[in-house]
């Protein structure tokens, strides 16, 4: 006889947050610092009676953009989970194609790439093992985890109108493949506009000596003549 999953079953605990690096922290730990410079740096420079209301605004603006700045820490976080997401649907989806329940499926993906991808997705395969509403689980992941949210999002979709999963999950992971090569393309391309800056530099000098100032020289000359 089969037991039946309690009504209230308490999730796992959640995956913590990315450690802030010492550096985020003294960043953090100074913003009172940073914040007072500004202050007084803008209403030394300004002059006259909205110097220091515009101080206290440039004071509390910087106090925001400090507290709203992302570590730097889940910025790597982030872009290591982009990286790592289309292999993982990939291998995820071969072994939902191999006859695999999601959760076990999981299991399999996580163990075969362990990383930024395996870690997020620890706290779902915990909630399908214990039985726990798929759709539910799903569609919790694609707001809590917005690099997540393109598998969430298909797992949820197939679970709510019973389509094969294999199907769309395998489509996704041809979908994140060619957005991944996308952006190393844009990358690239990137790298190469601003070689072209320090190169133009080193040039500029070169350019101005050979070519422009035996101009100017010769043109003197003439009408010394």
């Amino acid at each position: 006889m089969a037991l039946a999953v309690p009504p209230q079953v308490s999730d796992p605990t959640p995956a913590e947050p990315a450690p802030a690096t010492p550096r985020d922290d003294r960043v953090r730990r100074l913003a009172p610092l940073w914040c007072a410079s500004a202050a007084l740096g803008v209403g030394t420079f300004l002059d006259g009676p909205l110097a220091w209301p515009a101080a206290a605004a440039a004071a509390v603006g910087l106090w925001v953009l400090l507290r709203r700045a992302e570590p730097a820490e889940a910025r790597r976080r982030r872009a290591r989970l982009a990286r790592e997401l289309p292999a993982f649907v990939e291998l995820f989806g071969a072994a939902l194609a191999s006859g695999a329940g999601p959760a076990a499926a999981l299991g399999a993906a996580r163990s075969a790439l362990p990383g930024a991808a395996a870690d997020e997705l620890a706290p779902v395969a915990a909630r399908l093992e214990l039985g726990l509403d798929a759709g539910l689980v799903w569609t919790r992941l694609a707001t809590d985890s917005p690099g997540l949210a393109p598998l969430a999002r298909v797992m949820a979709r197939s679970h709510e109108a019973g389509m094969v999963v294999t199907d769309a999950v395998a489509a996704l992971a041809e979908e994140l493949d060619e957005q991944a090569r996308a952006r190393v393309e844009d990358r690239a391309r990137a790298v190469g506009v601003r070689a072209a800056v320090p190169l133009g530099l080193c040039l500029l000098p070169a350019f101005l000596l050979l070519g422009i100032v035996p101009l100017v020289a010769a043109a003197v000359e003439g009408l010394q003549w």
